[in-house]
């Protein structure tokens, strides 16, 4: 079968598209047949082997790759061929065919587009675990979402809404604002603005009758971590879920205390690993909101498969707006 194939860990040079022995889902497992898969920065950590854990070389990447079910083993009863189907996978999406155990795998429904269902893994699940069980969100409260305009941001954007928040959106760029607006934040905070240590909270306060937000959802770390978590409202939560600028902040203890404050950490892999049957119901709710209208398609630009480097480099260099998805069955 045709996958991306990394023999070595490096930059995406190190890729190429090449030949694998087709998988045979062993006992328990799913055989899938991939229609499409979503590229994400983690992708290209793990090809470095800077990710929390180093796969195996030669290693196929891609994360959470979506399609249609071509095969079961022995013991799996909740899936058969035909079925449209999301797998959990940590890697092994950027690939015609892959195995899972059952458990890992969830229904999608059938009326949902291969690009749309691969658009909306990863980040969907990222943010709802982040908001719902990190963050503890309550209907009215307001968020604040670090990086609005990434796949998690925007999806957190959405999610937030969804569960009955305010959402105030941070963006560096103001040329982007029109893509968080549609996602449905209802205030926007830019991250450009002279001394952001300041200016950041000051922003906020003029949303919030200088309360303050309740959660903060963060990807980026570094310098807009330190201004944010000065933004929190008292009991307020801030979810830790990367650092995308760069540098991994500190933070003085006693202002956690004098705040009554919580900043915690979300890791979405280990949710696959522990919690399968949470997972499970992060995805039905999401996929319900969904057909309710609550949730809309993500921006995404498709690649074909033969243009995996350049999916890659579009998410290195942040040169697109929203997803990336490569189609590898049209």
């Amino acid at each position: 079968m045709r996958a991306v194939v990394v023999r070595e860990f490096g930059d995406i040079d190190q890729a190429s598209l090449g030949d694998m022995p087709k998988p045979q889902p062993k006992d328990g497992e799913v055989l899938l047949e991939v229609h499409a898969t979503a590229v994400n920065f983690v992708d290209l950590v793990m090809m470095s082997g800077k990710y929390q854990f180093k796969p195996a070389l030669p290693f196929i990447p891609g994360k959470l790759p979506v399609g249609v079910v071509a095969a079961v083993g022995n013991g799996v009863t909740n899936f058969r061929a035909g079925d449209h189907v999301l797998m959990m996978a940590e890697s092994g999406g950027f690939a015609e065919f892959c195995t899972l155990a059952a458990n890992q795998c969830v229904k999608i429904p059938p009326a949902l587009p291969f690009t749309e269902a691969a658009s909306m893994a990863l980040v969907y699940d990222t943010a709802y675990f982040a908001l719902k069980e990190r963050g503890r969100i309550q209907p009215g409260e307001t968020v604040l979402v670090l990086g609005a305009t990434g796949g998690v941001g925007l999806a957190a954007v959405q999610l937030a809404k969804a569960m009955g928040g305010k959402v105030l959106a941070a963006v560096a760029s103001p040329d982007k604002t029109d893509i968080v607006r549609a996602a449905g934040a209802d205030a926007i905070v830019d991250l450009s603005t002279p001394d952001l240590h300041e200016s950041l909270r000051q922003q906020v306060f003029a949303q919030t009758d200088k309360k303050g937000v309740d959660i903060i959802i963060d990807m980026l770390g570094g310098d807009i971590f330190d201004a944010a978590v000065r933004a929190l409202a008292w009991n307020g939560r801030l979810v830790v879920i990367g650092f995308a600028s760069g540098r991994i902040p500190s933070l003085k203890m006693n202002y956690v205390l004098v705040k009554n404050i919580e900043v915690s950490g979300m890791q979405i892999s280990d949710y696959r690993k522990r919690r399968p049957a949470d997972m499970q119901a992060c995805f039905k709710d999401i996929f319900a909101w969904h057909a309710a209208g609550k949730l809309k398609p993500l921006p995404t630009k498709v690649y074909p498969f033969e243009q995996f480097a350049e999916a890659m480099r579009a998410i290195r260099d942040r040169t697109v707006r929203g997803r990336v998805v490569l189609t590898i069955k049209s």
